[in-house]
């Protein structure tokens, strides 16, 4: 069974809500391929890796974490490595839709609430908000873990080396903020909220002393290991609402 590129167009703006959030890319549909949709795939970011897994296995359309279009790029012309995405799209009708910032601070599908479901936090909030929607959550372990047996935990979840960033790996945590991916600023809003810890993707230098020195035991899981769970959950709840749609996931080899 097919379903119309508008159709799922529009169940997608009424799941996400993408008109909310003030981004910095263009979320929704990127690139127009095929009307008719029998196949959808789903990956973290829209890469020539997973648009060539994606036209092999025969889809008509893509959905990504990360599309091709950013602001800070500015206009480009279509050429090099980039713009071979670009036309591998085009020639194989294959219909890209990208959802950035929606999909992170989404309170039931989002990255860090399907993070923080898996890592098994109770008493899940809204997190970090962001020109007036959330970008993550923040929630309580049901049982405290020292830092060190936390980071134990979230790597064997992420299957992904962990950095922390502690001023003592023995003391226990029980509650933690979460915003995925390029988030290492937002530490600042878990030690306003009072929070143990914090989870991102990412750390830079000076986020190392300025989380330690305000007592907060700060996690880098990787930005593509944390954001995986976001498109995931948004896969099985597209395989819910559409049974007889096609739908698989493409991971890639990203240690980033």
């Amino acid at each position: 069974m097919s379903l119309t590129q508008s159709k799922l167009k529009n169940y997608f703006n009424e799941l996400l809500e993408p008109n909310l959030f003030e981004d910095y890319t263009p979320n929704g549909l990127q690139i127009e391929g095929a009307s008719e949709i029998k196949r959808l795939a789903f990956s973290v970011s829209a890469t020539q890796d997973s648009i060539q897994k994606s036209i092999f296995w025969g889809a008509d359309g893509l959905v990504v974490h990360h599309g091709v279009f950013w602001k800070h790029q500015g206009t480009r012309p279509i050429t090099g490595a980039w713009g071979q995405r670009i036309k591998l799209c085009v020639k194989h009708d294959l219909n890209l839709f990208s959802y950035h910032l929606p999909l992170d601070g989404h309170q039931e599908l989002g990255n860090a609430v399907a993070l923080a479901r898996e890592l098994g936090l109770i008493n899940i909030l809204p997190f970090a908000p962001y020109k007036g929607r959330p970008l993550g959550c923040k929630g309580e372990l049901s049982t405290p873990l020292s830092a060190f047996d936390f980071k134990v935990k979230l790597k064997n979840l992420l299957q992904h080396e962990i950095i922390l960033a502690s001023g003592d790996e023995k003391k226990e945590m029980k509650t933690i903020g979460i915003v995925t991916g390029g988030a290492n600023n937002e530490w600042i809003k878990a030690h306003e909220d009072g929070l143990d810890a914090y989870l991102t993707g990412e750390i830079s230098e000076y986020n190392w002393h300025d989380s330690i020195e305000a007592g907060l035991h700060y996690f880098a899981g990787g930005h593509h290991a944390t954001e995986r769970f976001g498109i995931k959950s948004l896969m099985e709840k597209v395989k819910k609402d559409f049974p007889d749609l096609e739908v698989t996931f493409f991971d890639s080899d990203n240690k980033a």
